[in-house]
């Protein structure tokens, strides 16, 4: 009888690296088969992140975890590590991890299947394609890697490399096997999703993938993460707004600062100020979920910097908010600039933005209450029988709120009709 491979993986940081686990894993053999408890497992695979401290902190941690788990059982399961973290430590984290057997860094994704059968005592004789670890309801697509922009407080192009977009061909035939595998939604990641094709010579690559992709028979939501402002042009958004569904109108935008001299600081791609680029979106779309994330406390953010965008952020009244404090990461230029933020008063203004953020995410959320709205179920709900977890349009996947419904024909990678019963800070209550 044919032998059965179990892989115990852990796919750490953000999607673009979901992605990166899944097609590694996916052209490993058939007989593979994933399983819960690392200590069953002939093979632990973790991918890692590496893009600020807290992110190397645990990764580190998490491969020294798993490192201590397996390494009374007998035979010992062999232990893969690829990501983010290699990429920017190399030999200090090899020569400090023995215990790792096989590594892999982001530019050799077609190189790790090779490398994971080989540890399996196998042949990778899958297709390539991906082994999905989403809920069935959506998937990711990265639809390029690395990045050109040299915003000084970002490692990721000394960690991803330059801007490389995937041609479009190839997307659209994982586009369809995703949806062939039951996603209803695809969301679409890279650093910068805008940039899609320049690398490639295209002018407008962005538009260009998206007229092949919203045509996919079977497709019921869009969604676009990571647009950079300056990418917010009037002909993309002219371009959206007529093609309709299933590209949903939900905008993620990373302003990271509002303030010119802390853009400027922090060497931000030259774009519209980010009121322009908020009444743009919604000269087009009028009811658009707009997200963005934003640092506090880079080195020389004084009070009025940071009013300046609490001011934004209460004026604008975004749809979702995220806030990271600033952290001071070796390599990058932004290290060594004057007038570092003292900790605390990084942490008072993340909180004081949160603050307000929660007072608007009810408000508007409240709007909802009562009307009937599409919800993409993903999962069930872990404690209380009959109740799902699902999501609204303006509700991306694992970093905005949910919808908690439940009814008829509420199950798993459904899209059902419901009425929205009760709404909360961030979440809302649904019966279909």
């Amino acid at each position: 009888m044919a032998h059965t491979y179990k892989v115990h993986a852990v796919s750490l940081g953000c999607p673009k690296n979901r992605v990166d686990t899944e097609t590694a894993l996916g052209a490993l053999p058939f007989r593979t088969v994933m399983v819960d408890d690392p200590a069953a497992a002939d093979l632990v695979v973790v991918n890692t992140c590496a893009f600020i401290a807290p992110a190397v902190e645990e990764s580190v941690g998490a491969i020294l975890e798993l490192a201590a788990t397996i390494r009374e059982c007998s035979p010992r399961p062999r232990l893969a590590v690829m990501g983010c973290l290699p990429a920017r430590y190399g030999e200090e984290l090899r020569e400090g991890l023995p215990e790792v057997d096989i590594w892999g860094l982001p530019t050799e994704l077609d190189l790790i299947p090779g490398r994971l059968a080989t540890a399996l005592g196998a042949d990778a004789d899958a297709p390539a394609g991906r082994r999905s670890s989403t809920p069935p309801s959506y998937a990711y697509l990265k639809i390029a890697e690395g990045c050109d922009h040299a915003c000084r407080y970002c490692t990721i192009p000394a960690i991803r490399g330059k801007l490389a977009s995937r041609p479009i061909d190839g997307l659209i035939t994982e586009a369809k096997g995703l949806i062939d595998q039951g996603a209803r939604e695809l969301v679409l990641v890279a650093q910068d999703v805008t940039a899609y094709g320049r690398d490639l010579g295209m002018k407008e690559g962005l538009k260009a993938l998206l007229e092949k992709l919203l045509p996919l028979p079977g497709l019921s939501w869009l969604r676009l993460l990571y647009l950079y402002p300056s990418g917010v042009t009037e002909s993309l958004l002219s371009f959206l707004a007529g093609a309709g569904r299933p590209f949903v109108p939900y905008f993620d935008i990373p302003f990271q600062h509002v303030h010119p001299e802390m853009l400027a600081a922090m060497a931000r791609p030259k774009a519209a100020d980010a009121d322009t680029i908020v009444d743009r979106v919604r000269k087009h779309f009028p009811d658009a979920a707009l997200r963005s994330t934003f640092i506090v406390g880079l080195p020389g953010e004084k009070k009025a910097h940071f009013e300046a965008l609490l001011a934004f952020v209460k004026r604008t009244r975004l749809m979702h908010v995220g806030v990271f404090p600033y952290h001071r990461e070796d390599g990058t230029p932004a290290a060594t600039m004057p007038g570092q933020v003292r900790r605390d008063v990084k942490e008072r203004r993340m909180a004081a933005i949160m603050a307000a953020q929660k007072e608007i995410s009810a408000d508007l959320l409240e709007r909802y209450a009562g009307t009937e709205q599409e919800v993409l179920v993903d999962a069930v709900h872990g404690e209380w029988p009959g109740l799902h977890i699902g999501r609204c349009w303006f509700q991306a996947p694992e970093i905005d709120g949910v919808t908690y419904v439940s009814g008829p024909g509420v199950a798993p990678g459904a899209m059902v009709s419901a009425t929205i019963e009760e709404t909360k800070d961030y979440d809302v209550v649904a019966l279909s």
